[in-house]
């Protein structure tokens, strides 16, 4: 089993992730963005960062990278797929999954760590948590307020598609405190805040994180 782990031009988790993987048994890959090949990786992560230092809009110029051109076709055909805070952001570029990831609200960079409630514990990447449990995880971004138009919100309302949402005051701005969504096939998962810098307590305020990745490990022993 073998988990791909995307390096752009800026990225600054990419090690981060690849521990977090490492952390639950599973194979990491290091995958670069050049490279279209995914060396017969079972599922990839995209990292958080500033790809191509956030030139144009977040993640506008990653979703063109080689890389992407396979990752994006694996994942239409049911690959997991997880990205992570500048992930998110390629993955709405990439109209793998909608809306988009705008200025905070404030228009300060936050770095904090943040209360979260899972919303949905059927996509790929969150099985392993309770619906409705609450963790703590990190938040760091500049631009992390997901917006989208009415239509979209009330889709991924109606459909289950949130997966995680901010408990309290909204940090970013975000609609309906909305920090992460999933696509309909429940392969694909957007997430803002870092689960990966929080699989230990020596390391992150909690290991709240690690669900995220032994959720995976579960959805590629039982595939």
């Amino acid at each position: 089993m073998k988990v791909g782990v995307v390096t752009f031009p800026g990225s600054l988790d990419d090690r981060d992730a690849a521990r977090a993987v490492r952390a639950v048994g599973i194979e990491a890959v290091a995958l670069w963005h050049g490279d279209a090949d995914l060396h017969g990786v079972d599922a990839v992560i995209l990292p958080g960062g500033f790809s191509y230092g956030d030139y144009l809009r977040c993640g506008a110029i990653s979703r063109f990278a080689p890389v992407m051109t396979t990752i994006m076709a694996r994942a239409k055909e049911g690959m997991p797929l997880l990205g992570i805070c500048n992930g998110f952001q390629i993955l709405c570029e990439s109209h793998l999954l909608p809306g988009a990831l705008t200025r905070n609200h404030e228009l300060h960079f936050l770095c904090r760590d943040q209360k979260l409630r899972i919303e949905n514990n059927t996509s790929a990447w969150t099985s392993a948590f309770d619906a409705g449990q609450e963790i703590v995880i990190p938040l760091k971004n500049g631009e992390g307020s997901y917006q989208c138009d009415d239509a979209t919100l009330e889709s991924l309302e109606g459909e289950g598609q949130v997966v995680a949402r901010y408990v309290g005051a909204d940090p970013n701005g975000s609609r309906n405190l909305i920090a992460g969504i999933t696509n309909a096939k429940r392969n694909i998962v957007g997430l803002m805040p870092h689960p990966e810098h929080a699989i230990d307590s020596l390391t992150g305020p909690t290991a709240d994180g690690l669900p995220f990745f032994t959720s995976i490990l579960t959805q590629m022993v039982g595939a």
